[in-house]
């Protein structure tokens, strides 16, 4: 298959190499240094067990026009990256490019062919214009949940920490052969990725941690195990967690984890810093709207109080906006040599 991806950060860079040393024919539309390491040396993937590859046959390019219809494209920025790239994502279609989305959140694609009184309503937090979904109709769409975890170290080197579960699905619940195609292409490659019928109940799950850790620990700069462990920040995102499950209860979601178990499973991972307090401590713009911002909307259509989630997602809001205004980062400092107070 010819495939597309967009950005070759810690995900696109994982499953591209992935994929191409799988046999498929890799293109990595990408910009600035990442782009001359990758046309220089390919792009490395090291693996966490310390193993090494380098997919070398990849080709790179930030002229999208440049590297021509494909048959799959996949989305692999942030969620408040895609609309700055709508106006070229159409450059990479044919007649039947599919493409997959690994955005965490709610996607821009949520109400479509969801049925009932919310079908082909528009979440504004991550499509404010709407033109993500004209841009990229939902039509040509796969869902997709991304469980791994990797980070950029270098241009063109991404590190693996954990994780290949990258499960799939049709946004209708339909087990399609384009699924299936595309399903086994990823499966070729490594990784585990099954066909849902429900794909929008696993993005919950994953969501369920995300819009909770994250914001607390880019609040409070600390790690998961650090977060679940002290009891003021267990009760507050124990809220926040039963806030949303009442929000995804009403959209028809049921959760197959309970929510005691999810917050063990995040206590699990240990001193690990979630991506949005990485993105504070770098100075980056956060990804917030389509992790906390999405569903402080969907608590407003689905008239379901959401004062924890709110009150986090205001926090949260005007620290990424001091960030912005002040061209700063925020970052906890070692020891200092004491001083006496007067």
């Amino acid at each position: 298959m010819k495939i597309a991806i967009i950005g070759a950060g810690a995900i696109g860079g994982y499953v591209g190499v992935k994929l191409a040393l799988s046999g498929e024919d890799v293109t990595f539309i990408v910009r600035g240094a990442n782009l001359e390491a990758i046309r220089k040396d390919g792009m490395k993937l090291i693996m966490n067990d310390g193993t090494e590859h380098i997919a070398k046959e990849v080709k790179a390019t930030n002229d999208y026009a440049e590297a021509g219809p494909q048959d799959l494209v996949i989305l692999a920025l942030k969620a408040h990256q895609v609309e700055s790239v709508v106006d070229d994502v159409p450059k990479l279609f044919g007649p039947d490019t599919v493409v997959v989305t690994m955005q965490n959140g709610i996607p821009y694609w949520y109400f479509h062919r969801h049925g009932g009184p919310y079908e082909g309503a528009r979440v504004q937090s991550v499509d404010p214009t709407g033109q993500i979904a004209a841009k990229i109709p939902p039509d040509r769409v796969l869902g997709c949940v991304v469980y791994p975890a990797s980070e950029l170290i270098a241009p063109g080197v991404v590190r693996h920490i954990e994780g290949d579960r990258f499960p799939i699905g049709e946004l209708d619940g339909s087990i399609s052969e384009r699924a299936q195609k595309i399903s086994d292409a990823f499966v070729k490659a490594g990784f585990k990725s099954p066909i849902l019928e429900n794909i929008r109940s696993e993005i919950w799950l994953k969501l369920w941690g995300n819009l909770t850790f994250n914001p607390i620990s880019s609040l409070a700069h600390s790690t998961l195990v650090d977060i679940c462990q002290f009891p003021l920040s267990r009760e507050l995102a124990g809220d926040m967690m039963i806030e949303a499950q009442r929000i995804a209860n009403k959209l028809g979601i049921e959760f197959r984890v309970p929510l005691e178990k999810r917050i063990a499973g995040a206590e699990k991972v240990g001193k690990h810093k979630t991506s949005m307090l990485q993105d504070v401590e770098a100075g980056r713009e956060p990804e917030i709207d389509a992790l906390v911002g999405s569903v402080v909307e969907l608590g407003r259509i689905t008239h379901t109080a959401t004062p924890h989630i709110n009150t986090v997602y205001a926090l949260v809001k005007l620290l990424s906006k001091t960030m912005a205004e002040e061209k700063g980062y925020v970052r906890l400092q070692g020891e200092e040599p004491s001083s006496s107070a007067h």
